[in-house]
């Protein structure tokens, strides 16, 4: 059984202490294929490394979150225009509009995002997008760039039934997480609505831990848990499940 973490921060602070046990406890376990979001440049130096450490595990994104969108933001993406050219990435991203922290950058953060999109596009490549408390917003900027060439993974889709029909029409996957586990969740209920083809699995680790690990940090390993719980809600065998999602991964980045 292989598995694919499409959104895994491994890069980060958190994992400073027991990183290398953390993603060999995750590949032990069958979690082979590790893709990692981009935050912004200040942490391109480790995501690097962390690359070379495990060249054939670890599949890198370039981007700008959108909580580290500012004024300075066109600088920043002059970096991810170099990673493009410098390295070999699988994604633009993670990207998008996020306005439950800080609505101060709206603007800035919608312009970054319709950029990323275009050089998504010009680069052939998925986009990754981050959404928080932004859903009009995400579509609007959406709608202004066009399908044309676009596709990629909603991360951590948290939308209601209505909202994952209109993220798959322009061609994007689900990315489906710890929340799903979460007795609040909502997604659980229609779930089963929407077609395996478009769904991936995520962690987004170190952040939003499933069932039982809710509120501690979270690791690639427990990617089983969402597994388990996408089994109960889809009727599939875990076997199934995986393959299908490891498959979409696949379609999407392209390896």
């Amino acid at each position: 059984m292989i598995l694919t973490d499409t959104h895994t921060h491994l890069y980060s602070e958190a994992f400073e202490e027991d990183r290398s046990e953390v993603i060999d406890r995750a590949i032990e376990a069958g979690i082979s294929r590790f893709f990692l979001p981009a935050i912004d440049s200040t942490y391109i130096p480790a995501m690097l490394q962390l690359q070379q450490q495990y060249p054939e595990n670890i599949f890198l994104m370039t981007g700008l979150h959108p909580t580290h969108v500012k004024e300075d933001y066109e600088k920043e993406l002059d970096q991810v225009r170099l990673m493009l050219a410098e390295h070999r990435v699988f994604a633009i991203g993670e990207t998008g509009i996020d306005l439950y922290w800080d609505k101060t950058f709206i603007q800035e953060q919608k312009e970054a995002f319709a950029m990323q999109i275009r050089l998504a596009k010009r680069h052939k490549l998925p986009i990754v997008i981050h959404c928080r408390d932004a859903f009009d917003e995400i579509f609007e900027v959406l709608e202004a760039e066009g399908r044309e060439g676009l596709f990629g993974i909603f991360h951590c889709f948290t939308g209601t039934y209505e909202q994952a029909l209109r993220a798959i029409s322009f061609n994007m996957k689900l990315g489906i997480g710890g929340v799903v586990t979460f007795k609040n969740g909502k997604i659980d209920t229609y779930l089963d609505k929407v077609d395996l083809e478009h769904i991936v699995l995520e962690t987004d680790a170190p952040y939003l831990a499933p069932a039982p690990y809710r509120g501690k940090r979270n690791e690639s390993v427990y990617l089983l848990n969402i597994l388990g719980k996408l089994s109960e809600i889809y009727g599939k065998s875990k076997e199934e499940i995986a393959e299908i999602t490891t498959g979409n991964s696949k379609e999407v980045f392209g390896i």
